[in-house]
């Protein structure tokens, strides 16, 4: 086989192939071998009918045809081994010449990744934001737990913004109740605004057993998108009571006897969710500055291609949810299908960008993963997607996306490696220690010890293909870390208490037939 390989542009190359005649043997072997089982001819058994009446019989134009179906992906796939071609999607494939008992020669035209030039990898350095807590901050946080330790007190009176109220809901169009548009009992705070458009106006001011009906736009189902006729009917009004912000507060609602203790608490998990963040700040204004500084060309078939698959997997969700397009740009705030599509493309690009940069850095620094970084990431994301290791390790085989995942991983590797060599400042000109954001375990006597650092690998990667069917590659997962801790800051330990919690508000506008409260979701009653 001969090969030649000619640069169209900086993401694009056509290879020219040459085959020998004599190298397409194994491929007229399968080829005779299938044809025999398949072709019927009389006084010949299946499978031992001699070539030379194979060719007679369906045409020698016919098996050539087939031989060159069977050999060109073979041949193919040795011309980029051997030419070290780093392919992003499937070539167009062009016969040249089928000389039989001579040569086959194809030419086949790919996207590739692009050649980047990297600048000098260990002199970089990024500016982060200050830690800083502020009073207002912790007062924040201190609120919210006393939020949760709320208790709800029946009253006679109108309902006011911050009130719970029970209501009933019944949804109508063109004067006829919706199938699923009613719903009895459920607990709702007014004034947040959490459930449908034009529902707090209509609760504000209703007594027990007042209704009032308005108009708004139905988010989901069949009719979504149409105004609907909505009936909502008070059951209970109940005001909130906030327990009084002292010590016996900071006593109940944590393991602090004073308030000033619980205070002082809360801002050092404060801090040290700002310290995580600026880990992650640093992450991503690095990524930045390198997009910023390295030229990478972007396969415009390669953006199609992610584009195309993003908007069906959109599609598909939107049909789960029983919205339309325009029914989602209204939820979500957004202009229109034109705002939309610009965003998706810009983001796209970006992660295409950065799935580059991050691999030609790996290539640069021969970063390689070992069985302990694919177990370690495995663990990580099956416990953000609860499930288990072995049931994301599985989805990942299922959905044949162990290359795609196993790119990530050696990209966000990559990443942490660069990381740490770049000098980071915070805005008042203190340099970060990111060993800081290093996980630290617990000795049996009490004492904090940082956890041991990995080995470096010491096999070098062979040269491996981009992932064919998805562009689109995350950096590090640090945004996750940030918000588990921001969990933590909201979560200090506390003794029992026989109040309950606050319910979560609902996340976005849902139509009436599709959200339902539980008691569980509202402050204790008293």
């Amino acid at each position: 086989m001969k090969s030649t390989i000619e640069n169209l542009g900086p993401t694009r190359v056509r290879l020219a192939i040459e085959v020998p005649w004599g190298d397409l043997d194994h491929a007229f072997g399968e080829v005779y071998k299938e044809l025999g089982r398949q072709v019927r001819v009389p006084g010949f058994r299946p499978g031992k009918v001699p070539n030379r009446i194979l060719d007679q019989r369906i045409g020698r134009a016919a098996v050539l045809e087939q031989v060159v179906q069977h050999a060109v992906p073979e041949v193919y796939s040795e011309a980029i081994r051997e030419n070290q071609v780093r392919v992003l999607t499937q070539p167009d494939v062009e016969v040249t010449r089928l000389d039989d008992g001579d040569t086959l020669a194809f030419t086949a035209e790919v996207d590739v990744a692009p050649t980047l030039e990297l600048p000098e990898l260990d002199a970089l350095a990024v500016t982060v934001d200050d830690v800083e807590v502020t009073d207002e901050e912790v007062d924040t946080q201190v609120s919210t737990m006393r939020e949760r330790f709320a208790m709800l007190t029946g009253v006679d009176r109108a309902a006011a913004d911050g009130d719970y109220v029970s209501i009933d809901l019944e949804a109508t169009l063109d004067g006829e109740v919706l199938e699923d548009g009613t719903t009895s009992g459920m607990s709702y705070e007014v004034g947040t605004g959490t459930l449908m458009d034009g529902l707090d106006e209509a609760v504000r001011g209703l007594s027990v057993d007042e209704s009032a009906t308005f108009t708004t736009a139905l988010l989901s189902g069949d009719a979504a998108g149409r105004d609907a006729e909505v009936t909502v009917t008070v059951r209970s009004v109940k005001a909130k009571e906030l327990p009084e912000l002292d010590d016996e507060f900071a006593s109940t609602a944590s393991e602090f006897d004073t308030l000033d203790e619980l205070r002082d608490d809360v801002r050092d998990r404060l801090g040290r969710v700002k310290v995580m963040q600026q880990g992650s700040q640093a992450r991503d204004k690095l990524v930045e500055h390198l997009l910023e500084v390295v030229e990478v060309p972007v396969p415009e078939t390669l953006v199609e291609r992610e584009l195309e698959w993003r908007t069906r997997a959109m599609e598909g969700e939107l049909q789960q949810a029983g919205m339309d397009w325009d029914a989602y740009f209204t939820a979500a705030g957004i202009e229109g299908r034109e705002a939309y599509d610009a965003d998706m493309r810009s983001n796209v690009e970006n992660a295409v960008r950065t799935q580059f940069v991050l691999d030609a850095i790996a290539d640069a620094r021969e970063v390689t993963v070992d069985n302990d970084d694919l177990s370690a990431q495995i663990m990580a994301q099956a416990q953000r997607n609860r499930v288990s290791p072995e049931q994301y390790a599985q989805q990942l085989q299922q959905g044949n996306n162990i290359a795609d995942f196993v790119a990530d991983v050696r990209r966000t590797k990559a990443l942490a490696q660069l990381l740490e060599s770049t000098t980071i400042t915070d805005a008042s000109g203190n340099e970060v220690d990111l060993e800081a954001l290093r996980p630290r375990t617990t000795t049996p006597e009490g004492d904090e010890v940082e956890a041991p650092k990995k080995k470096a690998a010491a096999k070098k990667a062979p040269a491996k293909k981009a992932p064919a069917k998805k562009a689109a590659a995350k950096a590090a997962d640090a945004d996750a870390d940030a918000a588990d801790a921001d969990a933590e800051v909201e979560a200090p330990k506390k003794k029992a208490a026989a109040k309950k919690a606050p319910a979560k508000k609902a996340a976005a506008a849902k139509a009436p037939e599709a959200t339902e409260a539980t008691e569980d979701e509202a402050p204790a009653e008293s």
